[in-house]
C-alpha cells in the first residue's frame, strides 16, 4: 500500500487547478445562484502564521462548500496595506514604504497559495495602489459634495517629538509608542465623515442582522452608537456667573431621576467656562494642561486616575434651591453632551470615584425594590434597577416613571428639554503621516477648500521622499505640495494629511466585484454579488470596521454608487490561534527577549516542562500562551507545517482541535494526529478493490452510515461546527473499517462520498482519492452528497436511567421501542441493579418518556 506523500500530491492538484482557472468567476448572469464568501483581509506585514491560516481556512471551507451545492461563488483576496507599520520599517530599515510593503505582499501571496485556498486571485487588490485609492479619493469628493465630509476644529492624540497625531492605541501609559513622549491632547483641524447621520439608521439596521451576525458584536455596535434618551438644561449659578452663561450652564444627563443625589457639577477641561478660568488663573492652566495628557478616546478617560477642580463656582439645584459646587473633572468629555453633568455618586462609578477622592457628598436615591430607605451606598455606585427614594415627589416610583416625572417638571418650568443624544461622534479620518490615501483637495487663500478635478484623481503619493526628521514627509515636500488652483490658477498647496487606513477597509467588500471598473463601484457587478453572504474576521474589528463598513456603504447607496445598505449579510468572528511564549532574559527596556518556538526544545525533568533554546542550549523561560504575534515571536510558519506535514494535515488541525468561535491552542502533537487521518483516508482510497463482491448485509449497513455521516458533516458546515463535522469523519474512518468486507460498488458509493465530505477540509486529498476511484473530473466541480432522511434516521437510542433526579446508568434501545421493553431492560442493567442494591433500593415506579429516558422511582 502507497504510503501518502503530499510534497507530490499538494503541489500537483494545485496545479490542476490553476491550470483550469477553477476559482475565477465572471459577473455575467450564470443562471446559478451567487453567494460571496470573504474573509477580512491582511495587512502585509511580511510573513502569515497559523493564526492567519485559520482566518482563511475557515473561509475557503465555506466556499468550497457552496460552490458544492450549486452556487456561484465569489471567494477574493487583497492587501489592508497603507499605515504607520510601513513608515516604521522606512525609518528602522531605510527603505521606501511602498518597497516595503510590496515586498511583502509578494512573500505573503506565495505563502496564502500554499494553503490551497479557492481564491479568485484575478480579483487581487492592494489598497497602496493608485488604481485603488484613486477610485477611493473619487467617491471621497461625492461624499464632500453632499456634505458628508467636512472640516473643523478637534481633539486629538499629539505626540510633540514625532509631531504627529497618534491613534487611541499608539498611547501607552500616556506615552507615543515609538517616541516614549508625554502625549497631549491638542486641538487641529481635521477632516471628518458625518457617521452620526446614520445613527439611527446604523442602530434600526441591527434589528435586521439578529441571527445572521454575533448578538455580542450587534451589542457592541449598539452600545457604541449610545442612543441614550434624557434631558438637557440649564442649572443656574449663584452669584456672580462667568461671562457668557450669565443664564446658565447647560447640561446633559440620561438620569435626571437622580437629580435629588446631586453631588456637584462637573465641567470637562475644555469646556469654554474651564478655558475662561484658565486664562485668568495659571494653576487652573496648570491643571487643564494636565488633563490633556494621556489618551484622548473615552475608554483611556475613564480608565485614567479621576482629578479634579473646584472652581469654587456654585450652581443652583433646580428642586431644591441648594448651591451645589462646580468643579472641572478629567473624566468629563466636552463631545459627549454638552460638556457639562452633573453627579450623582450614589449611581455612578465615575462621579462616585471622583466624590470619594474629593470628599463630596454621596446621597442615595434609588434603592433595590426590597431595601428599605436606610440604603447607602460605599464604595460601588448602584445601578440596577429600583425604587426612588429621598426624592421629594418621585419617592416610590420606578426609575422610567422618575425620569418622565423629573423632565416634565423642567420642561414646565421652561429650563429644559427632553433630548435624545449619541455616544457616536462624527469619524476623524486625518491622519499626518505619509503612506495613506492622500485626501484629494488643495488649500487656496482666494477660494478656499478645492476638490481636486476629477480628471487629476489619483493625486499619487509622490516616491521621493524622507524619514529622517520627524513628522509629515508631504508636509515638507519641495514640490508635490505646491500646486496652482484648480479654480483660480493662483498658487495654493495640496492637503498632506492622508486618510486613516480604515476608510480604506471600508468599501473593499464592494470594489472586489469589479477591481478594474473605471468607476469606483460597477453598479451591475456590485448588484449581482453584494451584499457579503459570509464575512469572516476576529472579534476586534467588531465594533469601528464593521461600523465603519455599514456607513460607508449607507453613504455610497445615497450617492448612487451602489444599492445595498448592509455590507455583510452574515458574520462569524472566528477565535484565535494561540501558542506559548518563550524567552531569555529581558532588554535593557525591561521587555522580554523573546524566541521563537522553532528555536525552543521541550524537556521534562522531575515531572516539570522545561525550556530551552536549541541555538544556544540556555534554559529559557516558558511565559503565557497568547494570540500568536509577530511581537511575541510565538508564530508557527505555515510552510515548516506544509514542509513536514503537507497542507492538509495543518489546514485539518485548526479546523478540528475547538469550535470555530473558541481560540486553538497549537500543538505538535494535533498536527500530527491530523497527519495520521490524512494517511488513514489515504489507506481507504489506495486499497479500493472494484471487484469486491456484494455483499448484502455489509452493503446495506455502510450504506446507512453513509448517509448518516452525510447528514451530520452537512449540519455541521452549515452551523459553523467544523470541528464536529471533522469528528464525523474520523468516525467513518472508522465505519469504513469496520466494513472491509463491502462490495466494491458500496465502497466506491462510501469512498466517492467521503472525497466530497473532506473535500473541504482537505480538497488536496479529496482530489486524489476522487481520481483514484477512477472518477471523472475534479471532486471540485462534483454536486455535494445529499442524504436520505429515512437512512440517515439513527435506528437506536441511547436513554439514561434515573433514579433519584441522577443518571445512574444507561440502556441502548431500538427507536421506538415498546415501553415494557424499555422498562425490562433498564431493571435488567447492571449498573443499575448494582446501585439499588448497594443503596438497598426497591423500585416502586417505572416510568418512562419514548426515546428519551427512564425514571425509576425507588425508596
Amino acid at each position: 500500500m502507497a504510503r501518502y506523500e503530499p510534497k507530490i500530491t499538494e503541489p500537483r492538484q494545485q496545479a490542476r487547478w490553476a491550470e483550469a482557472d477553477a476559482f475565477s468567476v465572471s459577473n455575467e448572469d450564470t443562471g446559478r445562484p451567487k453567494y460571496y464568501v470573504l474573509e477580512m483581509f491582511p495587512y502585509p506585514s511580511g510573513n502569515i502564521h497559523m493564526g492567519h491560516a485559520r482566518n482563511y481556512v475557515m473561509g475557503d471551507v465555506i466556499a468550497r462548500w457552496k460552490r458544492a451545492q450549486g452556487f456561484d461563488v465569489l471567494h477574493p483576496m487583497g492587501w489592508d496595506a497603507f499605515g504607520m507599520p510601513a513608515e516604521n520599517a522606512a525609518m528602522e530599515r531605510g527603505v521606501h514604504p511602498g518597497d516595503w510593503t510590496y515586498a511583502n505582499i509578494e512573500t505573503m501571496r506565495g505563502q496564502l497559495k500554499l494553503l490551497g485556498l479557492s481564491l479568485d486571485w484575478s480579483r487581487e487588490i492592494a489598497t497602496c495602489d493608485p488604481e485603488y485609492y484613486g477610485q477611493q479619493q473619487g467617491w471621497f469628493l461625492e461624499l464632500y459634495k453632499r456634505g458628508l465630509v467636512y472640516r473643523k476644529e478637534g481633539t486629538v492624540n499629539w505626540d510633540p517629538v514625532d509631531n504627529t497625531v497618534l491613534a487611541n492605541e499608539q498611547v501607552i501609559d500616556g506615552r507615543g509608542w515609538r517616541s516614549g513622549a508625554l502625549v497631549e491632547k491638542r486641538k487641529l483641524t481635521q477632516w471628518f465623515l458625518r457617521i452620526t447621520d446614520y445613527a439611527d439608521d446604523l442602530i434600526d439596521g441591527l434589528k435586521d442582522l439578529e441571527g445572521r451576525w454575533p448578538d455580542k458584536v450587534r451589542l457592541m455596535q449598539e452600545n457604541w452608537i449610545g442612543r441614550s434618551k434624557g434631558l438637557q438644561m440649564k442649572w443656574a449659578f449663584a452669584g456672580t456667573a462667568p461671562a457668557g452663561f450669565e443664564d446658565g450652564v447647560e447640561i446633559y444627563t440620561t438620569r435626571p431621576d437622580t437629580f435629588y443625589g446631586a453631588s456637584f457639577l462637573g465641567l470637562a477641561p475644555d469646556h469654554a467656562i474651564s478655558k475662561q478660568l484658565a486664562d485668568a488663573d495659571p494653576r487652573v492652566a496648570e491643571f487643564v494642561a494636565e488633563c490633556r495628557k494621556g489618551g484622548a478616546s473615552q475608554a483611556e478617560i475613564e480608565q485614567a486616575e479621576k482629578i479634579g477642580w473646584d472652581t469654587g463656582l456654585k450652581a443652583i439645584h433646580p428642586f431644591t434651591g441648594e448651591e451645589v459646587p462646580v468643579w472641572i473633572a478629567n473624566f468629563i468629555l466636552s463631545e459627549y453632551g454638552t460638556g457639562a453633568i452633573f453627579a450623582c455618586p450614589a449611581h455612578d462609578q465615575r462621579d462616585l470615584d471622583f466624590a470619594r477622592k474629593y470628599n463630596l457628598p454621596v446621597k442615595a436615591v434609588v434603592r433595590p425594590a426590597e431595601a428599605d430607605d436606610s440604603f447607602t451606598v460605599d464604595t460601588e455606585a448602584y445601578t440596577g434597577p429600583g425604587v426612588l427614594f429621598n426624592s421629594d415627589f418621585m419617592n416610590g416610583m420606578e426609575i422610567e416613571e422618575a425620569k418622565a416625572a423629573a423632565i416634565a417638571k423642567i420642561e414646565a418650568a421652561g429650563t429644559g428639554k427632553g433630548a435624545t443624544i449619541y455616544r457616536l461622534r462624527d469619524w476623524g479620518v486625518s491622519r499626518q503621516r505619509y503612506w495613506g490615501c492622500p485626501i484629494p483637495v488643495i488649500h487656496c487663500e482666494d477660494c478656499g477648500v478645492v476638490p481636486v478635478p476629477s480628471d487629476q484623481l489619483p493625486v499619487e503619493l509622490p516616491h521621493d521622499v524622507t524619514f529622517d526628521v520627524p513628522g509629515n514627509p508631504l508636509d515638507r515636500h519641495a514640490t508635490w505640495k505646491h500646486v496652482n488652483c484648480p479654480t483660480c490658477a493662483k498658487p495654493a498647496r495640496r492637503e498632506t494629511d492622508t486618510l486613516d487606513t480604515f476608510v480604506d477597509s471600508s468599501w473593499y467588500f464592494a470594489r472586489f466585484t469589479d477591481p478594474k471598473a473605471a468607476t469606483p463601484i460597477n453598479p451591475a457587478a456590485a448588484a449581482k454579488w453584494l451584499p457579503v453572504d459570509q464575512y469572516i474576521g476576529g472579534v476586534e474589528h467588531a465594533v469601528l470596521h464593521l461600523l465603519y463598513a455599514r456607513f460607508i456603504t449607507r453613504a455610497l447607496s445615497d450617492v448612487g454608487l451602489m444599492d445595498v445598505k448592509e455590507p455583510f449579510a452574515g458574520l462569524f468572528t472566528q477565535g484565535m490561534v494561540v501558542h506559548e511564549t518563550y524567552y531569555e532574559g529581558h532588554e535593557d527596556s525591561g521587555k522580554p527577549r523573546w524566541v521563537e518556538p522553532s528555536d525552543v526544545q521541550i524537556e521534562h525533568v522531575d515531572g516539570k516542562r522545561v525550556a530551552r533554546r536549541l541555538s544556544n542550549g540556555a534554559e529559557i523561560t516558558i511565559g503565557d500562551i497568547e494570540k500568536m504575534s509577530k511581537s511575541k515571536k510565538n508564530v508557527v510558519a505555515p510552510a515548516d507545517i506544509i514542509a513536514t506535514h503537507g497542507v492538509d494535515a495543518g489546514r485539518l488541525f485548526v479546523l478540528s482541535d475547538s469550535p470555530p468561535e473558541r481560540d486553538v491552542q497549537w500543538s505538535a502533537g494535533g498536527v500530527e494526529g491530523a497527519s495520521r487521518f490524512v494517511q488513514r483516508a489515504w489507506a481507504e482510497f489506495d486499497a479500493f478493490d472494484a471487484s469486491a463482491p456484494a455483499n448484502a448485509d455489509v452493503d446495506a449497513s455502510l450504506i446507512r452510515e453513509t448517509h448518516k455521516t452525510i447528514k451530520a458533516v452537512s449540519e455541521g458546515v452549515e452551523h459553523f461546527r467544523f470541528n464536529s463535522a471533522i469528528a464525523k469523519l474520523y468516525a467513518f474512518l472508522g465505519v469504513l473499517k469496520d466494513h472491509a468486507k463491502a462490495g466494491g460498488e458500496a465502497k466506491k458509493t462510501a469512498l466517492s462520498v467521503l472525497a466530497r465530505l473532506v473535500a473541504p477540509f482537505t480538497p488536496h486529498l479529496a482530489e486524489e482519492g476522487w481520481t483514484r476511484l477512477g472518477l471523472d473530473g475534479m471532486v471540485l466541480d462534483a454536486e455535494w452528497p445529499q442524504f436520505d432522511a429515512a437512512l440517515a434516521a439513527d435506528d437506536q437510542v441511547i436513554m439514561p436511567v434515573q433514579i433519584g433526579g441522577k443518571r445512574r446508568g444507561e440502556v441502548q434501545m431500538p427507536r421506538g421501542a415498546d415501553n415494557a421493553d424499555v422498562e425490562a431492560a433498564a431493571l435488567a442493567n447492571a449498573t443499575v441493579k448494582a446501585y439499588l442494591e448497594a443503596n438497598n433500593l426497591t423500585v416502586r415506579k417505572v416510568i418512562v418518556v419514548p426515546d428519551r429516558i427512564v425514571n425509576l422511582v425507588a425508596n
